[in-house]
């Protein structure tokens, strides 16, 4: 069936909406267990791979203030595993209780938490090894509906995000690390096609977020029209070479493509380029997991902050996306009305559409994954590197906290900026068309990159 086939209209908002996650919503309890337990395994095999692939020191040391232990994380993951699978869902006894406090996030900074008596690297893996094993007993025999919490396995589902998250954290914080690589991956495929720089997305309504995608975090919900006013957006996001014109031409030391702020940060912290970047005379090298190489002109620039995304976006004489303009050159699909759940149509991500999951160590030169494109002709607005945008990170129309405030609702507000489409560090299984990412506008470890966006000129539509 094609993934691009008319949907029926929805009579409260008389738009199409985006079709839900039917490979869940479809299948039958027994064949949606053995699909949960798989997702577990695969995303437990990414964590252990991160943090078997150094040694007791490393997963101990804190790389960076802006960071946790490695061992940290991985404990972290078994106690939110704990709390929610085997504690609610389950009704079980708490298996380590007396930690609640040292894994939970609000309570400790990450720059205090080595001090903390945190269990170490071998009573960490038993512990989460514990936890897991009484999970995969409870999906055997948990009932999979007749709560919110559980509906189409969703507690499950929220677990492997959280814990893919903090694997794409944990891949940062190896970025940061000294020392010679422990990583490696196969190269991301090569760019295709002579692409134009920027594509016009015509203005209308469009359904953003979702209400009916199982695993959706609360901050995408509920779906909800908005109009959007005609508007260009980059094909590709910005790539280093771009980027790199930018720097050389003395845009780190020219306040005006700069906000107040950005240029009370880029002073404060004194930057000159993009993080991990380094000058070898009249060229650029780059670190990237131990690696050190000259700058690929052709792939997505990386590490950088919303400031600095927004100088170069106004240097570049455009701006950035809103978070809305992003989201309809990703999923709107003008020959049917409706919205995607990727760009490419809703078909599930695979090797073909868009590097995702840490299969690749870097992003794909841009232009490359055309079978990824959306509807508009953009392309890589999946994965690669998180997107900058505009927007500070609020709530949607109706939004209601699920199911804790403090995943998304004590975040909102002008303090977060949002980043969309995920990087090549961020698993499939968290990363979709309508999900939101945020981040402090001064943040530069994460794996973040941009494009730009205009709006056209007068008379350049005809």
């Amino acid at each position: 069936m094609s993934t691009r086939s008319k949907a029926h209209t929805d009579p409260e908002t008389d738009t199409a909406p985006e079709v839900s996650r039917g490979d869940l919503a479809e299948l039958g309890v027994e064949r949606l267990r053995s699909r949960v337990a798989g997702e577990l395994i695969r995303t437990r095999e990414r964590s252990a791979a991160l943090t078997e692939s150094v040694d007791d020191d490393d997963l101990t040391r804190q790389h960076s203030p802006l960071m946790s232990p490695l061992v940290w994380d991985l404990a972290h993951i078994g106690s939110q595993e704990e709390l929610w699978l085997v504690r609610d869902v389950g009704g079980a006894e708490a298996i380590r209780p007396d930690i609640d406090d040292l894994y939970d996030a609000f309570q400790h900074p990450r720059r205090d938490r080595p001090q903390l008596p945190l269990l170490g690297p071998a009573e960490a893996r038993s512990y989460v090894g514990t936890v897991r094993q009484k999970v995969l007993d409870l999906l055997d025999r948990a009932p999979l509906e007749g709560r919110r919490l559980v509906e189409q396995a969703f507690a499950f589902g929220m677990i492997v995000q959280h814990e893919q998250q903090h694997d794409e954290t944990m891949l940062a914080t190896h970025q940061l690390r000294d020392g010679p690589p422990v990583l490696t991956a196969e190269p991301p495929p090569a760019a295709s096609g002579d692409l134009a720089a920027e594509v016009l997305v015509p203005g209308g309504p469009f359904t953003m977020g979702t209400s009916t995608e199982p695993w959706a975090l609360d901050n995408e919900r509920p779906a909800h029209q908005v109009h959007v006013a005609d508007f260009l957006i980059d094909t590709t996001p910005v790539t280093n070479g771009a980027y790199r014109r930018f720097v050389d031409g003395g845009g780190y030391d020219s306040p005006q493509w700069w906000s107040d702020a950005g240029w009370a940060y880029r002073q404060h912290a004194g930057l000159g380029a993009p993080r991990f970047w380094r000058r070898d005379g009249a060229s650029w090298l780059r670190r990237r997991f131990g690696h050190v190489e000259p700058l690929p002109d052709d792939e997505p620039v990386l590490h950088v902050s919303f400031h600095e995304a927004e100088a170069y976006a106004r240097w570049a004489g455009k701006r950035l996306p809103t978070e809305q303009e992003w989201e309809k050159a990703a999923r709107h699909d003008p020959s049917t009305g409706r919205s995607l759940r990727y760009p490419w149509g809703d078909e599930d991500p695979g090797p073909e559409h868009a590097n995702l999951g840490q299969r690749h160590l870097q992003p794909a030169p841009a232009g490359a994954y055309p079978r990824g494109a959306a509807p508009c002709g953009a392309r890589q607005l999946i994965g690669d590197v998180w997107e900058w945008t505009s927007s500070d990170f609020l709530p949607y129309p109706g939004f209601g906290a699920f199911p804790y405030r403090e995943y998304s609702e004590v975040f909102f507000g002008p303090e977060h900026k949002v980043l969309r489409g995920g990087s090549f560090g961020t698993d499939a299984a968290a990363c979709r068309g309508s999900f939101r990412n945020w981040d402090l506008p001064i943040r530069r470890q994460i794996f973040a990159g941009f494009r730009c966006a205009r709006t056209p000129r007068p008379g350049e539509l005809g």
